[in-house]
């Protein structure tokens, strides 16, 4: 049994706001889904099915909202984030429009889109563009082409027909 004393050096525990919140998680340059259990002014509890290592840095967004920690523990699916800055709760919580937060610095940018697009993605996009670009101007190049031959050859099957037609 431990029986601290009201002198000793011991920080209590701050208070956790249950929450049930899908975000977006974000770890190194792959995206799940996870959810937010509670939250407070230094940190988060999450839910997620996928499996990330103890002191990795992990992105979370809900809404506009970006928090940025790191992973103190983990256990099973449950994991617990600590921020370096402090959490605007009441923030997170209401549906007020509030700019985007940066709990933390981190290496890389804000990544500005919802999803993210990988090299593969883009670059079948890219080719896409690339063949519809192509077959626009080959169908206008044939009908301009079309429209030249018919009007070079208009004035001598004119002369044919009419030679053939007079016999």
């Amino acid at each position: 049994m431990s029986s601290r004393s009201p002198n000793s050096n011991h920080k209590s525990r701050e208070l956790r706001r249950r929450v049930l919140l899908p975000a977006r998680m974000r770890t190194g340059a792959q995206w799940s889904d996870a959810c937010i259990l509670n939250v407070s002014s230094r940190g988060a509890l999450i839910h997620s099915s996928r499996p990330f290592a103890r002191g990795s840095v992990i992105e979370l967004r809900h809404g506009d909202h970006v928090i940025v920690g790191r992973v103190v523990w983990r256990e099973g699916a449950k994991a617990g984030l600590q921020s370096e800055e402090r959490v605007p709760v009441e923030q997170i919580l209401s549906l007020a429009d509030g700019p985007a937060l940066f709990l933390s610095a981190v290496p890389f940018g804000v990544e500005r889109r919802r999803r993210s697009r990988t090299h593969e993605q883009s670059r079948l996009q890219s080719r896409a563009l690339e063949f519809a670009s192509v077959a626009v101007i080959a169908v206008a190049l044939s009908s301009v082409a079309f429209a030249l031959v018919g009007k070079a050859l208009a004035n001598p099957l004119a002369k044919v027909s009419a030679a053939l037609g007079a016999n």
